[in-house]
């Protein structure tokens, strides 16, 4: 029999193998008895510094049966039945298309391929090997690729940030992304810690190494292959434009295109998709040194290898709005993102080992769509665009970024040195006043809320902490409505997907969608 066995505690100079005489304890069997052993959940208690333990979950199967009272701590592990994907009575006479290969299209790519659907991917951007160049250099010099960047490329966004796996949605499914990210190179650890991320070192070997899966199974991969019209006729999509010129024949289409696919969202709206206006957030990236970071959630334990670089998560209600960090990146570093020549835009980015100088998180406030100021469906790209533009011109105009010390940006005025913390932008940067790139219910809800953070986080407040301006990708400005068959709403054979799409907010969500738009095509249709 299998058993969870939860709440079993360690303190940091425990060593891991008495996790299972904490078993045996706790269900009174022998360690003769286990079959199997496996850890199913890690997390840290800081609530009682400087005591801090590693609390643990396991998964225990057991040789026969034995008595056992289940609990809050204790549970018999039913044996699940895998599900069976059954094609649908529809034929196919061409091979799906997949639009994207960020999270969502990896791995809608990934299930059509492994049930025999051998669907073609077209990448806007370019393989993740040749992206990485290219990110580089625009790093370097500022010389921008508007179809290889941050955003686009093999992988999407998720690629340059961190790889967190971190999700608020309770999906089967999310156990399907952990394993397959596992298996195509990820460190086991991701399957079990409480806060999982691969790294953005780590994530590129694992984007590569499912793309390597997918053609193995049947599939077609195609770099700089830019969607640029869909063709509609009676209510179905009949082919897909790539590049302006080839027209490729298709009944079924994946759009799993980004949040920052603005070109794209433009032609399909054109092209009578749909579209709404979405709420999302903008702000800026804010850096600390990770050692006051750490000794604020860890106390005296702070450095302790078993613990890492520490993050934080925080938020604070502010009338209607919302002021919270987002996207924390322990360890790491302020990244330009932008897509569009002409503008600024920020990301944290992290590696695996997470041991950079600074802790960086993005520190944004909630945007409705009644600050667009229009209501057309596309207005909050429109509003997106308006700061990243401005945040171009605080930075010099010449593709830098503009910085500024929290005590400057509190008294509301411009920096004009740098103190003890220094950004770590992979790009230029300017001394600015970031007051000028940023809505004014933006900058005033931000410097309301920074006093609260730092009775959460001691030291949050330090006047030479370091924004860097402005953070606007936080998630898709649009939502393309769907129905129950997941199809775009009026356009037959069209399946939104992902945090483009509006229906995710990170790697693991968007995985999610990608996979549960390809078991709704699998289930409709069959591909021989």
């Amino acid at each position: 029999m299998k058993l969870i066995v939860r709440n079993l505690k360690l303190s940091l100079d425990e060593d891991i193998d008495a996790l299972k005489k904490l078993v045996c304890k706790k269900i009174k069997v022998s360690e003769k008895d286990f079959k199997n052993f496996r850890i199913v959940k890690e997390s840290i208690d800081a609530r009682k510094k400087p005591f801090i333990n590693l609390v643990y979950s396991v998964m225990v199967e057991i040789e026969g049966k034995i008595k056992v009272r289940e609990s809050t701590d204790i549970s018999i592990l039913e044996q699940e039945t895998e599900k069976v994907l059954v094609p649908g009575s529809i034929k196919l006479k061409n091979r799906p298309v997949v639009i994207g290969s960020g999270p969502a299209g990896l791995f809608a790519g990934l299930v059509l391929a492994q049930n025999g659907y051998r669907p073609l991917i077209l990448e806007r951007g370019e393989c993740v090997e040749k992206r990485t160049q290219i990110v580089n250099r625009y790093w370097t010099t500022g010389e921008l690729d508007p179809e290889t960047n941050v955003q686009f490329g093999e992988g999407g966004a998720g690629t340059f940030s961190d790889g967190k796996l971190t999700t608020r949605i309770n999906d089967r499914r999310c156990s399907i992304v952990l394993e397959e990210f596992y298996k195509s190179g990820a460190h086991e650890e991701i399957l079990y810690k409480a806060k999982p991320h691969i790294g953005s070192d780590v994530l590129k070997k694992v984007v590569s190494n499912m793309r390597n899966k997918i053609i193995e199974y049947g599939g077609e991969v195609r770099f700089n292959s830019k969607v640029t019209s869909i063709i509609v006729k009676n209510g179905s999509i009949t082919s897909i434009v790539v590049n302006d010129k080839e027209e490729i024949p298709c009944e079924v289409a994946v759009l799993a295109i980004g949040h920052s696919a603005r070109d794209t969202f433009k032609m399909l709206f054109d092209k009578g998709v749909e579209f709404i206006q979405k709420p999302f957030s903008i702000g800026v990236r804010i850096e600390h040194p990770q050692e006051l970071i750490d000794r604020a959630q860890y106390g005296e334990a702070a450095g302790h290898p078993r613990l890492g670089a520490a993050d934080y998560q925080l938020f604070q209600k502010l009338g209607d709005r919302t002021v919270y960090s987002f996207c924390m990146c322990p360890g790491g570093v302020v990244v330009a993102s932008a897509s569009e020549p002409g503008m600024i835009v920020t990301n944290g980015m992290s590696e695996f080992a997470r041991d950079k100088e600074n802790a960086n998180s993005a520190l944004v406030v909630s945007v409705e769509p009644g600050d667009f100021g229009s209501s057309h469906p596309l207005a909050g790209v429109d509003f997106q665009r308006k700061w990243e533009r401005l945040a171009f011109v605080a930075g010099g105009s010449c593709n830098r970024a503009p910085v500024q010390r929290l005590g400057d940006f509190i008294e509301g005025r411009k920096s004009t040195f740098l103190g003890t913390v220094k950004p770590s932008y992979t790009g230029g940067t300017n001394l600015a006043d970031i007051h000028s790139c940023l809505p004014t219910f933006v900058t005033d809800s931000i410097k309301k809320a920074i006093p609260y953070f730092d009775s959460k986080i001691k030291g949050f407040g330090m006047k030479d902490a370091v924004i860097t301006g402005v953070e606007t990708r936080t998630s898709s400005p649009v939502r393309i409505p769907r129905g129950d068959t997941l199809e775009a709403i009026g356009i037959k054979g069209l399946y939104p997907a992902g945090e483009g799409a509006g229906y995710a907010g990170g790697i693991v969500s968007a995985a999610v969608d990608g996979i549960r738009i390809a078991e709704k095509i699998i289930s409709t249709y069959s591909y021989e």
